[in-house]
């Protein structure tokens, strides 16, 4: 027993140290569960790998993430981003911060479609970050707004992290889609006050769009581009989801009514070609095949620290931390942020959550307020620097002027909400349990 569990601690100590030198994460997990799970019990861990691969590629659910994946490919391909964007812009810029309050709302919108972090903020960074600082924005500000919107996609449904966390935790998707629901909207609604109480004590950091250019664009234009632009993407979140939290189809039909919707939609458009599909398709088989590939890395990893009595380790972990339950998921909820600094929120859920998430459970902790409490800390890994992507989507595409520490000064107020957001759904459970009790997921 002793040797065993000396092998798990080994185990994670060369995992962090691979990860540290720079080895992919998927190798890294692959590698260091192959090594140690073969010094521990020899073949017999390439005897049960088999069945654990044949669950993973045969499983029925995981159909719904390239289906999604397609869905959010499709309308940023077809460039209908770039018309909301500028719709969203005159509506909300008539305030100070009401530009940056167009930011967020697109980001609700275009997470609620898409749900790829990259693709929301390298289009607001092309598109609104040079406007914004011509038009006398703080860059820090105008950089943060950005990238926190750009990561509301990870918690607004139809959101991967819960696809993934409804496998992990044998949890209901459509549970997990409603329970997020007022999370996200919640996060976003803190960003948007701190926008406008910024803009309002200090106007110059955020000033107006200009009466004169507000008026070049009619009431009835821009009713016309909001019927055109920003009702067929609603219309589709909400078929989507509407017929999953109902009831009416599972996540896998659902996704695949997205898929189609999101075709329609460009094709009405105007805008769908050979060249978009092609595109899209391309791009959603890279995503996809990358996913899929650290899911199987991490059966290999999973496997081999629970045969090296590895989950021993942790359940007497947490019996050494003083205050009870509280303190277990606070510790929990403290080590997946410091783990978003180093690696992606993939990782992190076949990582951590597997580890921890039995011992909490057996003390009586609601899975779904746990899966809510996991979702919305992981929002902070695209931001936290020195690896958060969504800082590296917009250093990519800012203009000369914009440093990587305007970037970082600018994410540290969203990191700071994501946090209070995050103590919010911990203190007021019914945040995220309201809604699934409402609709009779509960």
């Amino acid at each position: 027993m002793f040797e065993l569990q000396t092998y798990a601690l080994m185990m994670l100590a060369a995992f962090f140290v691979l990860l540290m030198i720079g080895i992919p994460v998927a190798t890294t997990l692959a590698v260091v569960g192959f090594v140690f799970g073969w010094l521990g019990f020899g073949d017999t861990l390439f005897n049960l790998l088999a069945a654990r691969f044949y669950g993973i590629v045969a499983g029925y659910q995981w159909m719904a993430i390239p289906l999604f994946v397609f869905m959010g490919v499709m309308l940023e391909k077809s460039r209908l981003a770039d018309d909301l964007l500028d719709v969203m812009g005159l509506v909300a810029g008539g305030v100070n911060g009401g530009m940056g309050v167009g930011i967020i709302l697109f980001g609700v919108l275009m997470g609620a479609t898409t749900g790829i972090v990259g693709a929301t903020v390298i289009t607001l960074g092309l598109l609104t970050l040079p406007t914004l600082i011509r038009r006398g924005y703080d860059k820090g500000l105008a950089c943060g707004a950005i990238c926190a919107s750009g990561t509301l996609g990870q918690i607004i449904p139809p959101s991967l992290i819960l696809i993934l966390l409804s496998d992990i935790m044998q949890l209901s998707v459509g549970t997990l889609f409603a329970a997020a629901v007022m999370p996200g909207l919640m996060l976003a609604g803190l960003y948007i006050v701190y926008l406008l109480v910024r803009g309002w004590m200090n106007p110059s950091l955020m000033p107006p769009i200009p009466i004169q250019e507000r008026m070049l664009v009619s009431r009835g234009e821009l009713l016309k581009r909001f019927w055109k632009v920003v009702v067929p993407p609603i219309l589709l979140v909400v078929s989507v989801l509407g017929a999953i939290v109902g009831g009416v189809a599972a996540p896998t039909e659902a996704a695949s009514m997205g898929a189609v919707g999101s075709v329609l939609i460009t094709l009405l458009a105007g805008r769908l070609s050979l060249k978009t599909l092609k595109e899209t398709a391309l791009e959603t088989s890279k995503i996809t095949a990358i996913m899929m590939f650290i899911l199987m890395a991490a059966q290999v990893f999973a496997l081999a620290f629970r045969g090296l009595q590895g989950e021993e380790l942790i359940t007497k972990m947490f019996e050494w931390l003083p205050g009870g339950v509280n303190s277990d998921i606070w510790f929990m909820m403290l080590l997946i942020f410091v783990l978003g600094f180093f690696i992606e929120w993939i990782e992190i859920s076949y990582i951590a959550v597997p580890l921890f998430m039995p011992v909490l459970l057996s003390q009586g902790v609601d899975p779904v307020w746990l899966a809510m409490l996991i979702t919305v800390n992981l929002q902070s890994s695209f931001l936290t620097p020195p690896f958060g992507w969504a800082l590296f989507y917009l250093k990519g595409v800012a203009p000369p002027e914009v440093t990587i520490k305007d970037i970082y000064r600018g994410v540290v107020p969203f990191i700071v909400l994501q946090g209070i957001a995050l103590a919010l759904v911990f203190f007021y459970p019914q945040i995220a349990l309201w809604l699934p009790k409402v609709i009779g997921w509960d």
